[in-house]
């Protein structure tokens, strides 16, 4: 009676007991053999008590931070606040102070929210007195609404809307005038800045000012504040691409300047100022960027016998703007 054959058993090594090398799989183990990773952290394994405690601190879906529409197991998203600057968006100015500088600067408003019960204090009479005599219509709110309409800012049971402004086209601002004269910004990206070369464009007779669409300041209440007014007079265009603007007002017949520290020519010697003219501006910091410095047909400086390295950027547009309405004021002697 014969014995039956014994199986060896694998040990370890991947050889048997017998010491023959362990037959392979043809890797169809190879999954098995990979590993899993790191342990997560407690609070992310799921029945853990950590994190059961967790989910139970996490806002409910109805809370101010819930996405709205979201389903379950869906990201929750802030909601988002109203858009504070752009072509063709609404601005909200919180706070008392804000509120009642912007009514006095004539800022164009169409709402100005004003929260129940509020204490005893004259700029909130100011503010609803000076709503009514320019016509904007007065809102009572509740403090859940003043929270949503300021996206968080703190109000002070006051917050006022801005009309959305309206940009022309840039060509608009050639045709304007004879000769045209414009101020181009690039890289300007304080509101404030450009309201002050509004300011100083009105005052010096020009036909408006030109500002990239991205990357650059808009016409906000706080560029509303610093051109006290003159936004109201002055037209705003925006170009997708300030560059190829340039490029087409230097088509149409218009000459370009830009502002630079090391110009080789000065601006008080300007022989193009009594033509059609663009004045390109840039940053107090950077100045002109490379490819718009490039663009310009003329590079002049502002003479600063002082320690100072450079102006501010309103600053250096009213030196500028004056001596050109100066030499212009001359030639048509």
């Amino acid at each position: 009676m014969g014995t039956a054959p014994v199986t060896a058993r694998p040990g370890p090594g991947g050889r048997t007991k017998s010491g023959k090398p362990r037959p392979g799989t043809g890797g169809y183990g190879k999954r098995k053999l990979e590993g899993k990773g790191p342990t997560p952290p407690a609070h992310m394994r799921p029945g853990h008590p950590a994190q059961r405690r967790a989910a139970a601190a996490k806002p409910s879906s109805t809370g101010p931070n819930a996405k709205v529409g979201g389903g379950p197991g869906e990201e929750r998203t802030p909601r988002r606040g109203p858009k504070t600057r752009g072509s063709g968006s609404a601005e909200v100015v919180a706070g008392r102070n804000a509120v009642l500088e912007s009514l006095r600067a004539g800022v164009p408003a169409t709402a100005l929210h004003v929260g129940p019960r509020l204490d005893a204090d004259e700029r909130i009479g100011e503010a609803v007195a000076l709503a009514a005599d320019a016509g904007i219509p007065v809102v009572e709110a509740g403090r859940a609404e003043l929270d949503r309409i300021a996206a968080g800012a703190v109000h002070q049971g006051l917050a006022l809307r801005i009309r959305p402004y309206k940009y022309v086209h840039p060509d608009d601002l050639a045709a304007a005038g004879d000769p045209p004269l414009i101020v181009a910004l690039d890289g300007v990206t304080d509101p404030r800045n450009l309201g002050a070369v509004a300011r100083s464009v009105a005052a010096f007779g020009g036909q408006g000012v030109l500002v990239p669409a991205r990357r650059s300041a808009g016409v906000t209440a706080g560029a509303w504040k610093a051109s006290a007014g003159a936004l109201a007079r002055v037209p705003v265009a925006q170009a997708s691409n300030l560059a190829a603007a340039l490029s087409s007002y230097q088509q149409a017949g218009l000459f370009v300047v830009g502002l630079a520290a090391d110009g080789p020519s000065l601006v008080s010697e300007l022989d193009l100022a009594d033509g059609p003219l663009v004045l390109v501006v840039g940053s107090e910091g950077r100045g002109l960027s490379r490819l718009i410095a490039q663009r310009c047909d003329v590079l002049a400086r502002i003479p600063m016998p002082g320690p100072a390295e450079s102006l501010n950027v309103g600053v250096a547009a009213g030196i500028a703007l004056y001596e050109v309405a100066r030499r212009r004021a001359a030639a048509g002697d």
